[in-house]
C-alpha cells in the first residue's frame, strides 16, 4: 500500500511539473497562466507563481488584474527570500497602485525587504539606515494602521543594531588602550543616542578609561584626576544605582583613593 501510494504521489508530482513546464514555455494562453499563477500562489508555490507572473505582468498593466497580480509578484519574491527584487517591486506597485487597498501592506513589506537585507552589525549597514528610512515613511503615512507596533518594533531593532556598531566601535579604543579617544568616542554615543539601550555599559567603560588615565598618571596630576573620577563616578550613580558594574567600580574607586 505504501508503494502504490508513493508511486501515485510520484505520478501526480510529475504530471504536474510537466504541465507547469508546457505552461510556462508557452508563447500564449495568458488566461491559463495568469489561473495557474493564481493558484500557485494561494497554494504557497511562490517560484511557480513568480515565473508565470514575471511572463504575464505587462499583458495586465492597466487591467483591473494588474494591481493583484503586481502584488503577488512582489511578495512572491519576498516568500522566496529574494529581498531586493522584493523591495523593487513593492516599490514599483506604490508607484503605481497609490489608492490600492493594499498600499498600507506595500509600504510596510518594502520596509521589511530591507529590515531582512540588514547584515550583522559588523558590516556595511546601508540596508539598515534605508530600512529605518521606510518604517519611518511608513509609520508617518499611516499612524493610525493596525501593523503600526510592527514597524516600530522592528525599526527599533534596526536602530538597535546601529547603535550596536557604534558602541563597539568605541569600545574598541578602550580595547586597544587609546584611553583619550576612547573618552571622545563615548561622550559623542552618549550625546547621540541618549535613550540607547548600551548606555549604561557606554558610561562604564568610559569610567574605566578614565580610570586607567588616573591611576597611570604622573604624580603631579594624580589628585585632579582621581577627583575627576569620584566626580564621573556620582554622576555614573545619579543615573544608574543600582548598575550591573557596582563591585567593580567599587573596587577601582577604593584603588584609586589610595594613591590621593
Amino acid at each position: 500500500m505504501f508503494r502504490i501510494l508513493l508511486l501515485t504521489f510520484i505520478s501526480s508530482l510529475l504530471l504536474s511539473c510537466n504541465d507547469y513546464q508546457k505552461l510556462l514555455n508557452s508563447t500564449e494562453n495568458e488566461v491559463d497562466k495568469y489561473t495557474a499563477a493564481e493558484s500557485y500562489y494561494n497554494n504557497k508555490e511562490f517560484r511557480r507563481a513568480n515565473s508565470l507572473i514575471e511572463q504575464i505582468l505587462p499583458s495586465y498593466r492597466g487591467k483591473p488584474q494588474g494591481e493583484r497580480l503586481q502584488y503577488f509578484f512582489a511578495n512572491s519574491y519576498y516568500e522566496t527570500k529574494i529581498y531586493y527584487s522584493a523591495a523593487i517591486q513593492f516599490s514599483n506597485f506604490i508607484k503605481s497602485y497609490p489608492n490600492s487597498q493594499r498600499i498600507q501592506e506595500a509600504y510596510l513589506m518594502e520596509a521589511k525587504s530591507y529590515f531582512m537585507l540588514s547584515p550583522l552589525y559588523t558590516l556595511d549597514q546601508d540596508d539598515t539606515v534605508t530600512a529605518i528610512d521606510k518604517f519611518q515613511v511608513f509609520i508617518n503615512r499611516f499612524p493610525n494602521s493596525e501593523y503600526l507596533s510592527e514597524a516600530i518594533e522592528l525599526m527599533s531593532q534596526l536602530q538597535n543594531k546601529l547603535e550596536r556598531k557604534d558602541f563597539e566601535i568605541s569600545k574598541q579604543y578602550h580595547t586597544i588602550r587609546d584611553y583619550n579617544s576612547a573618552i571622545k568616542s563615548f561622550d559623542n554615543f552618549i550625546a547621540d543616542n541618549p535613550g540607547s539601550i548600551f548606555r549604561e555599559e557606554a558610561l562604564y567603560f568610559k569610567w574605566l578609561s578614565q580610570y586607567e588615565i588616573a591611576v597611570n598618571s604622573i604624580e603631579a596630576r594624580i589628585n585632579e584626576r582621581v577627583t575627576e573620577l569620584e566626580r564621573s563616578l556620582n554622576n555614573f550613580l545619579r543615573y544608574y544605582p543600582n548598575t550591573i558594574f557596582i563591585e567593580d567600580l567599587s573596587e577601582k574607586i577604593n584603588i584609586a583613593k589610595q594613591l590621593l
